[in-house]
């Protein structure tokens, strides 16, 4: 919400600077987010008169000028412009001065010879507008000597403010005059609206059409007409204002209609009158009707959207924007001026159906004061007359204004229960009177009733607010939390975002760059990784590319890695733990850690190394990424089951799935398949892994969170290699685990260091050799009990795996 300095001194009489509005704007809850104060980047620049104009002697289109900037000596300035001419007024910088349009500083310059002691400046040069051409040339009347800010109404500080949902009231300068007056900047001159009195009844009449129920979708309707109206430009102050907070002049009608909505937060609408066939009525919209609206597009309208047809059909999308069929232009001389309620709700989801923003939507959908609804039609009215002339009829209103009177019991202790703040009753009182709240009764408990534009406000909590916010914040006193000296507080993180933010610190020390990437992908990437679920899809999505929810972390991360090879940046490693969605229930939802590697980003190092070549990123980095990632979350890998193959998005031949059973996969890794990386555009080697956090068991409850004793076993480990010939299908995990369960409390770690395939083993075969490392505990072992453990691990092997012994 903009407003400029002197159109909120029409409603608030203050000598406040604007640096003391901006502190209490912010202190009562209207946070500034900038103050545009064009006065002081244009003070050095001045109104000249150029007294001479005369050809360069050594360039065909620069001007030698002398120039007077009321001084009475003259001053040389070489010009490019084509209007510069003997006599003309224009606007002069000299040196020193900043031209914002160019990025420069101005010096004393010499142009082909002749000293150049300034400039005459455009508007592009001064960023007022995109005008280059010339530069800029002012009336014969405009003062020399004055700066150029306050003779062209240049020198009014500009105000923007955020305003959170609930404050409807403060996206009208009225509102926040009153807001300022009650923290005590100055007096609340808003005048009130006095009514129009009309002459003959309003020709066109209004029918609200809705079934039974429907009637909160526009409660009431005001309309009236005014006869033999002059349209065209609007004056210059009401141009200047809407320029200010960022609205384009159109037409007197138009602005009008969008200063009142500024001014007091009513938006208003009119209509060619000429253009209007019978009578108005507002209902439903029916199925295939469409409208041209006054952004130039056709909306196509179903019976959720409420509209405002004749007998032609529709208009206008109520609360929102009217058609371009019925709009005002210069050539109007009739006009019909509307001011309704409309449901805030069904504004809201019309808007957002139709994709349609407008300053109109942004407020009816917040609420506007339901009693300034006549009101605002008598003010529009008013100006109208002034402006354009015109004769008005009566208004004629359809529907009634719904009550909205309400009393709060309100006990003043509240105030210090809830915020510890101690004041006066009277200073409560006042503040409470002079933001329009009603206040009865006297003593400890009151009757309040808040204002027909604070609807806000429901309960005694609310009006707490109200009174501390206008007392300042900075009133309330600090209190420090009590010290809990008897107890350690609980652990405040859950389970899963621990996780998280272990995973983070996991993958960052192997040496992975955290990436946040889009959570939307395009619709083909969906497919690709098991997504492209219609429930998915966005309603309304940013970008073509941008369409869907994604079902997986990779690709956002594959382009992430592509777009750094692209820019010479070939080995980068990645990670990412988000959300991924297969589903738009809540259930569909998980927490993915993710992470890719391309290159020879290995977690050992990247790129090439004189000690040897730089080897490429594998199915087994990614594998250890992963595997990694458990060993840091504690989760227990005895019984977890490394599947060949992973989901359809990887290689299938150097893929694996990660799962604890069937019923429980948690993720997977390995390489990504070269179809997947074509259609991403991406240039491999590149591997991933992706483990589902959500899906990980949880951690086994322990009787207590010491360590345990720690254990060095005092006798001398030995190792014994083992040799098997199995089927080429059997997994080496298999063996290690045949060979582990063999002999628990001996064997201590299994180690694969050779897989062969060749003639010497069959067609179909392979030898996998591993080496058991055994740990006695008790006594050393005789060469007889290692020949039987070794026998027992040779037997346990064969028995699960088909096994036997190379020779």
């Amino acid at each position: 919400m903009k407003f400029p300095l002197s159109w909120l001194k029409d409603h608030l009489e203050t000598d406040a600077s604007v640096e003391e509005i901006a502190e209490t704007l912010n202190r009562i809850g209207l946070e500034v987010e900038g103050v545009e104060d064009k006065a002081k980047a244009l003070a050095p620049y001045i109104i000249a008169h150029v007294v001479s104009a005369e050809q360069h002697p050594n360039a065909d289109r620069l001007r030698v000028c002398r120039v007077d900037i009321g001084t009475g000596e003259s001053i040389q300035v070489v010009c490019g412009a084509p209007n510069a001419r003997t006599g003309m007024k224009s606007v002069f910088a000299g040196p020193g001065t900043y031209i914002p349009g160019k990025n420069i500083t101005l010096g004393v310059g010499n142009i082909r010879g002749v000293e150049s002691r300034g400039m005459l400046c455009s508007a592009f040069e001064l960023e007022l507008s995109d005008d280059h051409e010339g530069i800029i040339d002012l009336p014969e009347d405009a003062p020399v000597g004055t700066p150029y800010a306050a003779y062209a109404g240049l020198d009014d500080p500009v105000i923007e403010i955020a305003v959170t949902p609930n404050r409807a009231d403060a996206l009208g300068i009225a509102g926040i005059a009153r807001d300022l007056a009650a923290a005590g900047l100055g007096r609340l001159k808003t005048p009130e609206v006095a009514p129009v009195k009309g002459q003959g009844p309003c020709p066109v009449s209004v029918k609200l059409d809705f079934a039974a129920g429907d009637e909160k979708l526009c409660p009431a309707f005001a309309l009236r007409l005014v006869r033999g109206v002059r349209n065209g430009p609007s004056p210059e102050w009401l141009q200047r204002r809407l320029k200010a907070v960022g609205l384009r002049p159109i037409n007197t009608l138009v602005d009008i209609t969008n200063y009142i909505t500024y001014d007091r937060g009513r938006p208003l609408h009119v209509f060619d009158a000429a253009q209007v066939a019978g009578d108005l009525v507002v209902r439903r919209a029916k199925e295939g009707e469409e409208l041209l609206a006054l952004d130039g597009k056709v909306h196509p309208l179903d019976d959720g959207i409420v509209v405002i047809a004749d007998d032609r059909g529709v208009e206008s999308i109520a609360g929102i924007m009217g058609g371009e069929h019925s709009g005002c232009s210069e050539a109007t001389m009739d006009v019909l001026i509307e001011s309704a309620l409309w449901d805030p709700l069904n504004v809201a989801q019309t808007g957002r159906r139709l994709g349609l923003l407008s300053d109109a939507r942004y407020r009816f959908e917040r609420g506007v004061d339901p009693e300034f609804m006549v009101k605002g039609l008598d003010l529009a009215t008013r100006m109208v007359v002034e402006l354009c002339g015109g004769t008005p009829s009566e208004t004629v209103v359809a529907g009634a204004v719904p009550d909205t009177g309400r009393v709060i019991d309100f006990p003043w202790t509240e105030v210090k229960r809830l915020t510890g703040l101690d004041l006066p009753q009277p200073e409560m009182k006042l503040t409470l009177t002079a933001l329009g709240f009603h206040v009865s009764g006297t003593g400890e408990r009151v009757k309040v009733s808040p204002p027909s534009w604070r609807a806000d406000v429901e309960g005694k909590a609310d009006l707490v607010e109200e009174i501390v916010r206008i007392a300042g914040l900075d009133r309330v006193p600090s209190q420090a939390f009590p010290r809990l000296e008897a107890t350690v507080g609980k652990p405040v993180l859950t389970l899963l975002q621990r996780r998280t933010r272990l995973a983070k610190r996991l993958f960052a020390s192997r040496g992975l760059v955290e990436a946040v990437t889009w959570s939307f992908i395009s619709r083909g990437e969906a497919e690709l990784f098991g997504g492209g679920d219609k429930r998915l899809a966005l309603a309304n999505p940013i970008a073509a590319e941008l369409s869907d929810m994604r079902p997986s972390l990779v690709p956002g991360l594959v382009r992430a890695a592509q777009r750094n090879a692209d820019r010479g940046y070939a080995d980068v490693a990645l990670f990412e733990v988000g959300q991924v969605f297969s589903s738009d229930e809540p259930e569909g939802q998980a927490i993915v850690a993710a992470a890719v590697r391309r290159g020879t980003a290995r977690a050992q190092g990247v790129g090439r190394h004189w000690d040897g070549g730089a080897s490429e990123v594998d199915a087994f980095d990614a594998k250890a990424d992963a595997m990694a990632l458990f060993a840091a979350l504690g989760i227990p890998t005895g019984g977890l089951q490394v599947v060949p193959g992973g989901p359809v998005w990887y290689h299938p031949g150097r893929s694996a799935t990660l799962q604890f059973g069937p019923k429980t996969v948690v993720g997977a890794f390995g390489e990504l398949h070269p179809k997947v990386l074509k259609a991403l555009d991406a240039k491999g080697p590149l591997v991933a892994c992706e483990i589902v956090l959500d899906l990980l068991p949880p951690p086994r409850a322990k009787p207590t969170k010491m360590k345990p004793r720690l254990v060095l076993p005092e006798l001398q480990p030995l190792t014994r290699d083992f040799a098997f010939v199995v089927d080429r299908a059997v997994a080496a995990g298999d063996i290690v685990k045949a060979a582990t369960g063999a002999e628990r409390n001996l064997v201590a770690d299994v180690t694969v260091f050779d897989v062969y395939e060749g003639p010497h083993v069959g067609e179909g075969r392979k030898s996998v050799a591993v080496a058991v490392t055994l740990q006695p505990t008790e006594k050393t072992l005789t060469d007889a009990e290692i020949e039987a453990i070794s026998q027992r691990i040779v037997e346990a092997v064969a028995r699960k795996t088909g096994a036997t012994l190379r020779a």
